[in-house]
């Protein structure tokens, strides 16, 4: 088995309101990292030409629009961000949306991944919407689902992955976004974990935002978190 590159495993949330701002941090973080998730606020100010930048750059795209509508809607946008060059994008875990854009992945390297439970909700939340299972019940549920249709991972917090890898097995990506260091804040996130609890729990991947963001220095920020990830994920094995 080939060593894990912790580099290559960290994806930073590009969670910024321009393209001037996205390209900013992107020139501050040259040759530190490769991977980057687009989100909502990035896509909706800047649009695919924002994510053929980032391509053009060489680096990897998540794109995070967590789409769910009618299967006609999902199977064709899905098309269209295959055709984009992206690596990952996320689509919430229904099974006709998940059914539908495994059909609109068709014949691309596209990864498809399902969002189980944000990390912002807890049990309350989700009694607040009517459901009644636990939040480890109902992200299994949903990653199995996920798995059933041809998906190839699941976003999940670092709280689920270790019972989720026991379910899914060793070949299904798990990708945590919630991560913050040790002394570092939670912000909304209502199952956050550290990068160690997280890769030790099993996670494949790990979305970090606003640590590396705001920090003074981003890229100094990076080598750390890489640095801990790098020790984790050898201690794993």
């Amino acid at each position: 088995m080939s060593k894990i590159v912790a580099r290559d495993r960290l994806i930073f949330a590009l969670d910024v309101p321009s393209a001037a701002e996205a390209d900013r941090l992107l020139d501050r973080l040259h040759g530190h990292l490769s991977f980057v998730k687009v989100g909502l606020e990035l896509y909706t100010a800047a649009g695919p030409d924002m994510v053929k930048r980032i391509v053009e750059r060489g680096m990897r795209v998540f794109l995070d629009l967590k789409f769910l509508d009618i299967e006609e809607t999902v199977r064709r946008a899905t098309a269209r961000v295959a055709s984009m060059g992206v690596d990952f994008l996320t689509v919430h875990a229904n099974r006709k949306a998940l059914t539908a854009a495994v059909q609109g992945r068709e014949g691309s390297s596209l990864k498809l991944l399902a969002v189980t439970v944000l990390t912002n909700f807890d049990g309350n939340d989700l009694r607040d919407m009517g459901i009644q299972r636990t939040v480890q019940d109902l992200v299994t549920a949903r990653a199995l689902l996920a798995s059933e249709v041809g998906c190839d991972g699941v976003i999940a917090s670092g709280e689920e992955a270790a019972a989720l890898r026991q379910k899914v097995g060793p070949r299904f990506t798990i990708v945590t976004p919630g991560v913050r260091p040790v002394g570092k804040g939670v912000d909304d996130h209502a199952r956050a974990t550290t990068p160690t609890q997280t890769i030790t729990s099993g996670a494949d991947y790990l979305v970090i935002g606003r640590p590396i963001r705001d920090a003074a220095d981003p890229a100094a920020t990076v080598a750390d978190l890489v640095a801990e990830m790098q020790a984790a994920f050898d201690a794993r094995g």
